[in-house]
């Protein structure tokens, strides 16, 4: 069993390489601003992003219309709604709502 002071111990250590790890990529790209790597990640990682949480989620869908359905009516209200608004968070919000329901009514 641990005691308060290890426990307090503990969470200062997981605060500092929290925020650690929060800051070092402010603090590793200053002046770096205009580098050509960074341009090109710039461009290149929100695809990027979208592709790997595209094949994420369609690793569980089978051929059985409960989990196909759902995860196709995600994607494509998710897709609607950013190229309608060109908003993430709604984006995030209204294709994750769409999955849920129609995850709900086919359950």
């Amino acid at each position: 069993m641990l005691t308060n002071s290890q426990i307090a111990v503990a969470v200062v250590v997981v605060a500092i390489i929290t925020f650690s790890c929060r800051i070092a990529p402010f603090v590793l790209m200053r002046g770096r601003e205009q580098s050509p790597l960074i341009a090109f990640l710039a461009r290149t990682l929100p695809l990027g992003v979208m592709i790997v949480l595209v094949a994420y989620t369609l690793d569980d869908v089978t051929t059985a219309p409960a989990t196909w359905v759902p995860t196709l009516a995600g994607i494509a209200s998710t897709a609607g709604l950013h190229l309608w608004r060109r908003s993430i968070g709604l984006s995030l919000v209204g294709g994750t709502a769409v999955y849920v329901a129609a995850s709900l009514l086919l359950a």
